[in-house]
């Protein structure tokens, strides 16, 4: 199969979609792999490293699409992309469709069929290809929050884990996946009090079992969180329903129980946020206000640690993308059902149950 892996271009977004690691692997299989000048730099994996284990290197982003049969990606194409996408072209990358409309029509209308890291299923369930870039983002919105926590960055200037005499900050994660429980662990680590919600018990249970003794869990509801929100420094959002817009468990009215310059990281913005005032940042410009409350929710988090983030990625997705190259992805999703999830679009057609009811859309199950 012919392989192409352009460079990112969306705000900030120095990850790229393969090692060159990844790239050998391919190569091995006998698949011919393009890759983008300068593609890797942002990560720091320059051209070089992609010439010495076999790819080629093309100078644009036109020529990266226009000779690929797969493309292999970070995240969803922007709207300069959307003209590349070809009939039959096989994309594997983040996608987030129910969070974004345009898109969605976009790829309906390039006949491409489309997969979501995101919504592929492991065999002992799970999302295998989200859980890494979770686990990122959940760590990196502690780092976040603390950093706009400070007083020149608009925060209360409150130090998250406090000082002898002085109590640590207090933290509450909404969500004991796996972005919240990376998120507990980091604020735990610096000392803060952490509170993670859930509203599965025997999640609650396994975090209370596994937690350092400054994490504290509660049954997530309206009214817990009200409660805790007028104490609360950071707010953690990590909520997600796969494949489908996350729900709004913060509202509007909610948000001015928090103290002026307590901070709010929205996780859950790529699916379009779990706060009712949240809408999507860059890295380039990450927060803004609402009520005095400073509200972080940059939609690709782990852009900020391309180097982690990418060797992180295709430690994940290089077994998927071998069996698509290898097989074709109708063999290889026959063959893996938790494959099959991810596909979300094919051939102007939402395969997803979840994306066909955002934008009240047809659904056509991929057995059809």
């Amino acid at each position: 199969m012919i392989i192409g892996i352009p460079k990112e271009i969306k705000n900030n977004e120095n990850r790229v979609g393969m090692t060159p690691a990844g790239v050998k692997e391919l190569i091995s299989h006998g698949h011919t792999v393009y890759v983008q000048a300068t593609a890797g730099d942002g990560s720091g994996f320059p051209d070089s490293e992609y010439e010495a284990v076999g790819a080629k290197i093309l100078p644009t982003i036109e020529d990266t699409y226009a000779i690929a049969e797969m493309i292999i990606k970070v995240k969803e194409p922007i709207e300069p992309e959307y003209k590349l996408v070809k009939p039959g072209q096989l994309l594997f990358t983040y996608f987030h469709f129910a969070s974004d409309r345009e898109l969605t029509m976009a790829m309906l209308e390039s006949g491409a069929t489309c997969i979501a890291y995101e919504t592929v299923v492991g065999p002992q369930g799970g999302l295998p290809l989200l859980i890494p870039m979770s686990e990122v983002a959940g760590r990196m919105s502690i780092q976040e929050g603390a950093r706009f926590l400070e007083k020149p960055q608009g925060g209360r200037g409150v130090l998250l884990g406090g000082v002898p005499g002085v109590k640590p900050a207090k933290v509450l994660v909404v969500g004991g996946g796996v972005v919240g429980r990376n998120a507990a662990l980091m604020a735990a680590g610096l000392g803060a009090d952490v509170t993670i919600t859930d509203i599965s018990l025997p999640t609650l249970r396994h975090l209370a079992d596994v937690m350092p003794r400054n994490v504290k869990t509660l049954y997530s509801s309206r009214h817990n969180i009200e409660s805790e929100l007028p104490t609360t420094d950071l707010l953690i959002g990590s909520v997600l329903i796969p494949g489908a817009k996350a729900p709004k468990l913060v509202t509007a009215d909610m948000v001015r129980l928090m103290r002026k310059g307590s901070v709010m990281v929205d996780v859950a913005i790529d699916q379009g946020g779990c706060f009712e005032t949240s809408h999507a940042t860059t890295h380039s410009e990450p927060v803004y206000e609402v009520d005095g409350v400073v509200h972080y929710a940059v939609a690709n988090i782990p852009g900020a640690v391309p180097y982690t983030s990418t060797l992180a990625l295709t430690n994940a997705t290089l077994p998927y993308a071998l069996r698509l190259a290898d097989m074709g992805w109708k063999a290889a999703c026959k063959a893996d059902k938790g494959l099959a999830e991810g596909v979300n679009i094919v051939d102007g057609k939402v395969t997803f149950q979840a994306v066909a009811t955002a934008w009240d859309l047809p659904y056509t199950p991929l057995s059809l």
